[in-house]
């Protein structure tokens, strides 16, 4: 079976990956001018910055400062526990004077001497169904402690703009006439079930936050993503996209764990951190904003052969979709039938406008991999 494994991890798979990075980074610092200006000669701290999210996070901030050349440059600094070690992608970063990171765990109390942030993004959370079942106890505590921990430390003063990234798991399995799903339906979710641990964490969190909001008067918002997918994302995750481009990277067919009938909306990542960026500077304190697409609403099925016709175009790939059973027991319990957001009210107030169709963002992410074949687990 040809894959590309003549691209995978060679020199030309790199310099791919790195291309798409490149656009995406001139992609985002161009849509943000606004946002990014406003940030300007301020310390922003990104928990959990060496994840998914943070890949784009910091490196979007950072190619701010080297695209615009500004006198004024944002500081970024990152606090993770790096439980596997410091991030290839953060230590080709250098020893850049606008960077700092820090050791730590978010479960835990912050450090002493920790200094004053204008903007904080909490997005310090385990994300991956496979990973939060095994860890329940630490996912609930660093998006519950972690983050009233911050709000604290937040309501001393000086913060301009502090948001919690939440999930559109707060929705849990929406029923069918809130399909899709505004940010003021309140959700049909279990709150003992193996995903109660993020599910309820999350819910949690923006009850935090809105009652800070109101009480201490403090500039905290949420954002709630909606499948969020691209660079950044470990080929290691367990979630499905990195699954079915494990499978074509290692030249086997793709394996899909359920009947593929469940639907979604993808978001590529450089539009979801738009998204997320544009909440932290605009949003409206208390307030809640679905990071997602409208469409297509798609089925795992499809989606699956779209990577199929992709990985063929790029690589040649000569694999197949084949159905399989997750050895794990609840590896489909509460999962949602249905996901699909309303944006409206990003859209109207934020200005949030998400282009990457789902074809284009696929054929980023498998480009990506193809330079980023290997990873430790998440």
């Amino acid at each position: 079976m040809r894959t590309g494994d003549d691209v995978s991890g060679s020199s030309a798979g790199a310099a791919a990956a790195a291309r798409v990075v490149e656009a995406d980074l001139d992609y985002m610092v161009n849509g943000l001018s606004a946002e990014l200006e406003a940030m300007a000669g301020t310390r922003v701290l990104v928990t959990g910055g060496a994840g998914f999210l943070g890949y784009y996070f910091v490196q979007s901030l950072l190619a701010c400062n080297d695209r615009l050349a500004t006198t004024r440059p944002i500081a970024v600094t990152v606090y993770d526990n790096y439980v596997r070690g410091v991030p290839r992608w953060l230590v080709d970063l250098g020893e850049r004077s606008d960077l700092t990171l820090v050791t730590h765990d978010m479960t835990r109390p912050l450090p002493a001497d920790m200094p004053a942030f204008e903007y904080v993004i909490h997005a310090a959370s385990i994300a991956s169904p496979t990973y939060y079942r095994q860890h329940p106890i630490e996912t609930m505590d660093a998006n519950v402690v972690g983050l009233r921990n911050l709000l604290e430390v937040a309501a001393r003063g000086g913060v301009r703009g502090l948001l919690f990234l939440s999930s559109s798991e707060i929705y849990g399995d929406p029923l069918p006439g809130n399909i899709p799903t505004p940010e003021d339906y309140r959700g049909n979710v279990s709150c003992t079930g193996p995903r109660a641990c993020y599910d309820e964490a999350k819910r949690y969190g923006e009850t935090l936050c809105v009652n800070f909001a109101r009480a201490r008067g403090m500039p905290v918002k949420a954002a709630r993503p909606f499948n969020n997918y691209g660079p950044g994302l470990k080929i290691s995750d367990r979630r499905v996209l990195p699954d079915f481009a494990r499978d074509v990277m290692a030249g086997r067919d793709i394996v899909m764990l359920s009947d593929g009938s469940p639907t979604r909306t993808f978001c590529y990542v450089a539009d979801a951190v738009m998204g997320y960026l544009k909440v932290l500077v605009r949003g409206a304190p208390g307030e809640a904003y679905n990071i997602g697409v409208e469409g297509p609403e798609i089925s795992m099925a499809d989606v699956a052969e779209r990577v199929v016709a992709i990985a063929r175009d790029l690589f040649g790939y000569t694999g197949r979709v084949v159905h399989g059973t997750s050895g794990e027991a609840e590896y489909l319990l509460d999962n949602p039938s249905r996901r699909c957001p309303d944006i409206g009210k990003a859209r109207r107030e934020l200005g949030f406008d998400p282009r990457v169709t789902l074809d284009e963002g696929l054929r980023r992410l498998l480009l990506w991999y193809a330079g980023n074949p290997d990873a430790e687990d998440a």
